[in-house]
């Protein structure tokens, strides 16, 4: 997730009490103003004697010629470094984030800001908001937090469903409460992950907990933001993880508890255009899989030709990042 920073200097405390409320990462504000933002909630100070410090952690450089690009270049090795440019043109800053990271920019409203996140399909890794309407500032912030990425969901055709026996599976309780067609990508392998639903429909069994996804096995994968993936086995508290509809649309949510406990398991196999993809999900009639109107579907109810909602990419993830090598994964 890019890092969110709002200036603050001139002191204005609406503004911290905005940026505290929107979810940013650090405000920039006067030296003597410091300890007043402590009083006011915990985030970050960016000051001369903040958290993060003028010149010892970042630095700010005015880009005017290809002599500064390359400063930057070596700068950002070490700190952040805020690049003014004197039109806000695009193509010096695209040549920073091909090249580099630790970029951070400026934005004075809800375009710039986009625009910044979205250089190069990757972005800067920061955004300092220089926004002095609260209302407006928190507009940019949750714009740009919210990754709000559509993601192109497949369609598939259930192959198989068999018991496999014993194993841990793992419920995912997130901070945030789900609707019907909503829920995580979740798979064996980053070549096909599942959208596996959201416990947010009415049962006989069990009350609905729409915050809570029992995603699978721990040894799956999970898709989390910046299109990384995480094993459902190391998600903690605080975590977090990319909340993915029927129609693609994402929004990153909070970890609030993970449960593990012994269950019995089922394998499910999709076909895609590369081949089998699979999951192991726990044999019970509350985890469901989306077809691709949006409609949950009961693990126990699904029969090979069946058709659910999947999200296919190459294979081949190391620590979570996508890579492009040989690896396969069955």
């Amino acid at each position: 997730m890019k890092e969110v920073w709002v200036n603050a200097d001139p002191w204005k405390k609406d503004l911290v009490t905005g940026a505290l409320e929107a979810g940013a990462d650090a405000v920039i504000v006067p030296s003597d103003k410091v300890e007043e933002v402590k009083q006011l909630g915990l985030i970050k100070t960016v000051s001369e004697n903040g958290d993060i410090r003028w010149e010892r952690d970042v630095v700010r450089i005015e880009i005017k010629s290809a002599e500064d690009e390359e400063k930057i270049v070596q700068l950002s090795r070490e700190k952040k470094v805020v690049v003014r440019t004197t039109d806000w043109k695009v193509i010096p800053l695209e040549n920073l984030v091909a090249r580099t990271r630790n970029i951070f920019v400026e934005t004075q409203n809800l375009e710039e800001a986009k625009t910044a996140a979205g250089i190069l399909e990757k972005g800067v890794d920061g955004i300092i908001v220089t926004e002095r309407d609260p209302a407006r500032l928190k507009e940019i912030i949750h714009a740009v937090k919210s990754d709000s990425r559509t993601l192109e969901l497949a369609t598939l055709e259930i192959a198989t469903i068999v018991p496999v026996g014993m194993g841990d599976r793992v419920c995912v309780d997130s901070c945030t409460m789900m609707k019907e067609g909503e829920g995580y990508l979740v798979g064996n392998s980053s070549q096909g992950l599942f959208l596996v639903h959201s416990e947010s429909i009415e049962n006989p069994y069990v009350a609905p907990r729409p915050f809570r996804v029992n995603a699978g096995a721990v040894h799956a994968y999970i898709m989390v933001p910046g299109g990384k993936t995480r094993y459902l086995s190391e998600l903690k508290s605080g975590d977090e993880i990319l909340g993915v509809n029927w129609k693609g649309e994402t929004e990153p949510m909070l970890v609030g508890r993970v449960k593990i406990e012994r269950r019995p398991l089922l394998l499910m196999e999709a076909r895609g255009p590369k081949g089998l993809i699979s999951t192991m999900v726990q044999n019970a009639e509350t985890i469901r899989l989306v077809d691709p109107g949006g409609k949950p579907i009961s693990v126990v109810n699904l029969k090979a030709g069946d058709q659910v909602l999947c999200y296919l990419e190459e294979a081949g993830r190391h620590f979570g990042h996508r890579v492009q090598e040989t690896i396969t994964e069955r």
